[in-house]
């Protein structure tokens, strides 16, 4: 009796959940004050659209569902109930109107940065947001050029490992900024979380749980979006 007393009487803490085993989201948002637990949703992604901002928008919100649904189970189990933001993430590449994901294998990675060389893209990044009774969903776009590259620098790109998991088989943050000739938009955004919008949403529809987060966390430096 006195232990499902405690257990009633324990106000649970609010917790930042990610639903991506991306390191660099999680990076991102370590460098805004926020230290996500990682737990990546093992959903297949089958998605219904099939137009970039509203596919990267039904895959964040169907793996952010798919692990509340998890934290909602294990929360029946422990008796302790889900306090806290579930955040899902979803980044691809469009060129053409087709959109690139990640490359299967190194031929498909020649291919896709073949195809996004020597002119401009688009990198659309859908994020939902999950309380226990909110829900927000939205996506950020942004355009990326990229100089003319050889057939020599396309395959060395390759060749150094970077490509192989991230959509349109390149990271602007690594060895290919050295091809990049511009953008317009969130940087972040390219990286895969666009953590200034986030920011802004996550304040706009749980401020009291940001406030909560941010006070157990420490600020690591500051990263402009």
């Amino acid at each position: 009796m006195e232990q499902r007393r405690d257990i009633e009487n324990t106000k649970p803490a609010c917790r930042l959940i990610l639903a991506s085993a991306s390191p660099r989201r999680r990076e991102l948002l370590e460098r805004i004050g926020l230290k996500p637990e990682i737990h990546p949703s093992t959903l297949e992604e089958n998605p219904l659209c099939t137009e970039p901002a509203q596919v990267v928008m039904e895959l964040a919100g169907q793996k952010a569902r798919d692990v509340m649904a998890q934290v909602r189970e294990e929360a029946r189990t422990t008796g302790i109930p889900f306090s806290g933001i579930i955040i899902g993430s979803d980044t691809v590449v469009s060129v053409d109107d087709e959109i690139l994901g990640k490359p299967a294998d190194r031929d498909e990675a020649l291919e896709m940065i073949g195809r996004i060389q020597g002119r401009s893209h688009r990198v659309y990044t859908g994020v939902a947001i999950l309380t226990e009774d909110r829900e927000s969903c939205f996506a950020v776009e942004t355009r990326v050029d990229v100089y003319p590259m050889s057939d020599a620098e396309i395959e060395a790109y390759v060749d150094c490992g970077e490509s192989m998991d991230k959509a349109g088989a390149y990271g602007i943050q690594g060895s290919f900024a050295a091809h990049i000739r511009g953008i317009d938009g969130s940087y972040t955004n390219v990286m895969g979380l666009p953590v200034g919008r986030l920011y802004q949403e996550l304040k706009r529809i749980c401020p009291e749980k940001i406030e909560d987060l941010l006070k157990h966390t420490v600020r690591g430096g500051s990263l402009l979006d």
